[in-house]
């Protein structure tokens, strides 16, 4: 394999799309950008997973015709694609519905696993890839590509590593020409490995680890990920096989915990190992350490057990590497870490629905006929522009924090984790704009009419369903007809404390102008003048009688906690709704006292005669 060359240009590769690289193999858009009518047609599975959300652009960008399939394509809404796909309602373990979606496909990519869904997963993954298998052998697709796990050949393997590579067989055995292509970690921003590796490297200066830290590893980037995922569409029908893929480098899990210190410029860890770690408590400790649940952490750390190298690069012969190599391991971090920094994740291993959440609609009315329904509401006056407050709540959770007693907020958290729920350090994947199916802590994002409604449904071990929505509205509840969207760059941008940030960017000028920059004519002026009305609904639809106990044990504590955050979210949207209304008296006095100064009438044009 060749590296990619020392001091590489990283800013020039990464916003390039993979398809550049492929020459000869894509079918390349059209004149206008877009695929040509008469473009292959490919099929995605998982485009709600980290994966399958970054393949579709990809594809998009080298010609192909896409169509997503998913369970429930309403939570593809928002996504920047959606528009130039086609959504497709199905459930790959329904025979009857994935055949259907399947029709006219040349190319379907499976994208699916249940990793992290507890004791069944195995026998889940095995009846859902036979029944993907048949679909697309009676559809008369003409080729079938799965991303599967690098493993190594004679050795019993962890639960994980031995189903991925059983949902390879039976891919390989359907009839269907197979590309696998088999993968050990993935490095991209928001990758479970990823950000598993990145917190136990930044969190802990100094850390005792289990023995399998020594053995060997060859991470690849998710760009080189996505480009043979791409370059496979092109394979020709006698390919019908297996392909180890990596990167350039074969590394210890030390020396990947060490290069990613030194890359994001933090000291030299002290790691000493011992061998009384289990696989067990080896992921009970990463799941108090960083954002990846004991359900997802305990997988991936039995994986590590194994040392995962490539015994061949045979897929170059189909996929040439790129002209300036695959990407290394330095670069691959040093781009991710960009990406975080600049807040441009595009998915993340959390952007997939937990296993096992249900996925029923909210009850629309307290007289639900599905049973007891338990209600705190609250609504409050406050003296911001609907833009302002909608800024704040936009922004919960992450980084941002919950805006109310935050020991609660970490408590529960942690009792989460405890119990095997994602807790608080899932985080965001965006620090100020939230899309339908985003996960927010242990919350996941239910509804969002932007400017109006967010709805949150509850991801946390609960013995029941719960929902928390925020709403804009107006004195006449006017808000939200006919109003644009508003701008994710304007400025006045609170933080979890109610503080101003005037420029998320990093420095130069502010982001954006006042609110009235992101309103189009035409549009609801209320939308842009205090007051606005906030209106706050908790939900809980308890699940037998632990959940009655659940609901009446916590009701006392709803006036601190969600009481105080209607409260403290309030008063940051009225700071940020002065700071905005200050900014704008200095600048008109700045444009008035500019307007009486001499020469102050002069245009460009005539300052440039003149000159």
């Amino acid at each position: 394999m060749v590296a990619d060359a020392p001091g590489a240009d990283d800013a020039a590769l990464a916003p390039e799309p993979v398809a550049a690289t492929l020459p000869g193999l894509v079918p390349g858009p059209g004149p206008d950008g877009r695929p040509r009518p008469d473009a292959p047609l490919v099929a995605v599975t998982g485009v709600t997973g980290y994966v399958g959300g970054r393949l579709v652009p990809e594809l998009l960008s080298a010609g192909y015709r896409v169509r997503a399939l998913a369970r429930s394509p309403q939570r593809l809404r928002g996504r920047p694609w959606v528009g130039e796909v086609e959504a497709v309602e199905a459930d790959a373990s329904d025979l009857e519905q994935t055949r259907a979606a399947l029709e006219g496909v040349e190319v379907a990519y499976y994208l699916i696993h249940s990793l992290g869904s507890g004791r069944t997963f195995e026998s889940r993954d095995r009846t859902t890839a036979l029944t993907f298998a048949r679909a697309a052998r009676e559809a008369g697709v003409r080729r079938i590509v799965y991303l599967g796990g690098l493993y190594p050949e004679g050795e019993d393997l962890s639960p994980h590593l031995a189903s991925r590579t059983e949902v390879g067989e039976i891919l390989l055995a359907s009839g269907v020409p197979t590309t696998v292509l088999r993968a050990a970690v993935i490095l991209g921003s928001g990758s479970a490995s990823f950000e598993m590796m990145r917190y136990l490297t930044e969190r802990l200066p100094a850390m005792t680890v289990p023995r399998w830290v020594e053995n060997r590893i060859q991470p690849i980037a998710i760009r080189d990920v996505l480009r043979y995922l791409v370059g496979a569409a092109a394979m020709p029908p006698e390919v019908s096989r297996g392909f180890d893929i990596g990167g350039p480098d074969v590394l210890t899990y030390r020396d990947m915990m060490q290069r990613y210190a030194a890359a994001a410029g933090l000291p030299r860890r002290v790691i000493v190992g011992v061998g009384v770690l289990t696989p067990r408590l080896s992921s009970l400790w990463v799941s108090l350490v960083t954002p990846v649940p004991g359900g997802l952490a305990r997988p991936l750390v039995e994986s590590l057990v194994h040392e995962v190298v490539c015994d061949e690069h045979d897929i170059a012969r189909w996929v040439p590497d790129p002209p300036d190599g695959l990407v290394g391991f330095d670069r691959a971090v040093r781009l991710a870490l960009r990406r975080v920094h600049d807040a441009a994740v595009s998915t993340r291993w959390s952007s997939a629905s937990a296993p096992g959440t249900p996925s029923d609609p909210l009850p629309s009315d307290p007289g639900w006929a599905g049973g007891s329904l338990y209600v705190d509401e609250r609504r409050v006056t406050v003296d911001a522009s609907p833009a302002a407050l909608w800024r704040v709540l936009e922004s919960v959770g992450g980084e941002n924090g919950w805006y109310s007693w935050p020991l609660a907020w970490r408590v529960r958290g942690l009792g989460d984790r405890l119990v095997g729920g994602p807790g608080l350090r899932r985080g965001r994947r965006d620090p100020w704009r939230l899309l339908v199916d985003d996960a927010v802590d242990f919350w996941r994002v239910e509804e969002v009419e932007p400017g109006r409604l967010l709805r949150l449904r509850a991801e946390m071990r609960v013995p029941g369903l719960a929902w928390l929505e925020l709403r804009v509205e107006t004195d006449d509840d006017a808000v939200g007809s006919g109003r644009a969207e508003p701008d994710p760059d304007a400025d006045a941008k609170p933080g979890a404390n109610g503080d101003v940030t005037d420029d998320l960017r990093g420095g130069g000028a502010p982001a954006g102008d006042d609110p009235g920059s992101v309103v189009r004519p035409g549009d609801d002026a209320r939308w842009l003048r205090p007051p606005a009305v906030f209106a706050q609904r908790a939900l809980f639809h308890p699940r037998g009688l632990l959940g009655q106990l659940y609901w009446w044990s916590v009701a006392p504590f709803h006036g601190v906690v969600f009481g105080g955050m209607q409260r403290n979210m309030a008063r940051a949207a009225e700071r940020a709704e002065q700071a905005r209304t200050d900014r704008s008296r200095v600048r008109r006095d700045r444009d008035r006292t500019g307007a009486g100064s001499p020469g102050a009438g002069t245009t460009r044009s005539d300052a440039a005669a003149g000159a």
